[in-house]
């Protein structure tokens, strides 16, 4: 019987080696095609979330810009000036100045002569940058806008409650607010969760005039009465019993007056200090309140006006700053608002930018009938 021997036949090496590398190049093919999936993916959310959190900006934005002016009187109103004023602030907390040019409009604007006057909008061309920070936004290498709208808050009834001046404090930094004799169910206190704070602005309403005053403390007067102060030396420079004019003490003499309180809201762009991490965010910042951060990425806002009325021979057109001959914040008819988001800068140039715009006709800031 004959045996036949049969030896066992591996690979050789280069055939293994041939395996290895086709393996590896399937291998990284499928890897990289995952992260190219990934990657997409991550991409496309961030997309989306831009997306998303610049159309919610923009509403928020053009909700308070289609407010502007209301309840105030037409055309705006003065605050306090004459001898012993001093410019009054918006953009500014008990912390610190945001805004560096967040005075008040003075001077001709619109054919008047105005001093320390609160417009219904008050625009803020490449005034937008919050100060302390960057002069411009690296992304873009331009300074955003700001924009500062003024209107009264119809949620709060506080023109229900009965205002009177105390005897006792003759300089207007005192006003006694008391509730209806008989309120209806769900009358909101003075002194609650949606109530006035400290920070506040109310206006004041009686035969001699307009005032504005911010609240700087809340305490509980006579017969559950509230006496809200408006004492000198407040973060906005509102409260100013030694000006001659404009002020809480010069309407004393016009008696008990109405009041509601009003919003005034500046829109701007904060870029935190390198090595934070955080990105740049648009700022909300309400009458005396520490702003708060509306979206983060947010890497412009860009406003222009449509102002026109039946004085002005060149017709109605966008221009950034109303507040320059021959217009004034007054005839703003439409305010064009541009936000500029983009997607978080994980991939380098990779990042995605959008833009969203969208236009706002104010109410009538200052009624004129050219037929008169």
């Amino acid at each position: 019987m004959r045996f036949t021997e049969h030896k066992a036949r591996g690979f050789s090496l280069m055939e293994l080696v041939v395996a290895m590398t086709l393996g590896l190049i399937v291998l990284a093919a499928t890897a990289q095609l995952f992260k190219g999936g990934m990657d997409a993916t991550i991409l496309v959310t961030q997309s989306s979330e831009m997306q998303q959190s610049v159309r919610s900006t923009l509403n928020l934005i053009a909700k308070d810009v289609s407010m502007a002016g209301s309840g105030l009187p037409s055309g705006g109103l003065s605050l306090p000036y004459g001898a012993g004023a001093v410019p009054s602030f918006f953009a500014v907390d008990p912390t610190k100045a945001w805004l560096a040019n967040n005075t008040y409009p003075t001077g001709v604007i619109g054919g008047s002569a105005v001093t320390n006057y609160m417009f219904g909008i008050i625009p803020g061309p490449g005034n937008g940058m919050e100060l302390g920070g960057p002069a411009n936004i690296t992304a873009t290498g331009a300074p955003s806008d700001a924009i500062t709208v003024i209107y009264s808050d119809y949620a709060f009834p506080l023109n229900q409650y009965t205002a009177s001046f105390p005897a006792a404090n003759p300089n207007g930094d005192v006003v006694n607010f008391a509730p209806p004799a008989v309120p209806p169910a769900g009358f909101p206190a003075i002194q609650s969760a949606t109530g006035i704070q400290v920070g506040d602005l109310i206006l004041l309403q009686n035969t001699t005039g307009y005032a504005v005053g911010e609240v700087t403390g809340l305490a509980p007067g006579a017969a559950g009465s509230t006496n809200i102060t408006f004492a000198n030396g407040d973060p906005l420079k509102i409260n100013q019993s030694g000006a001659a004019k404009g002020n809480i003490k010069y309407i004393i003499p016009g008696g008990n007056p109405v009041a509601n309180r009003i919003w005034v809201i500046t829109y701007f762009v904060e870029v935190p200090a390198a090595g934070t991490g955080q990105v740049p965010r648009l700022m909300r910042q309400v009458n005396g309140q520490t702003p708060s951060p509306v979206a983060d990425n947010i890497i412009n806002l860009s406003v222009t006006y449509d102002a026109c009325d039946g004085t002005i021979v060149v017709g109605c057109s966008a221009i950034p700053n109303p507040l320059l001959a021959p217009y004034s914040p007054s005839q703003v008819h439409k305010v064009n608002i541009q936000v500029m988001g983009q997607t978080l800068n994980s991939y380098g140039n990779r990042s995605r930018s959008t833009v969203l715009t969208t236009s706002v006709s104010t109410r009538s800031l200052s009624f004129k009938d050219r037929y008169q």
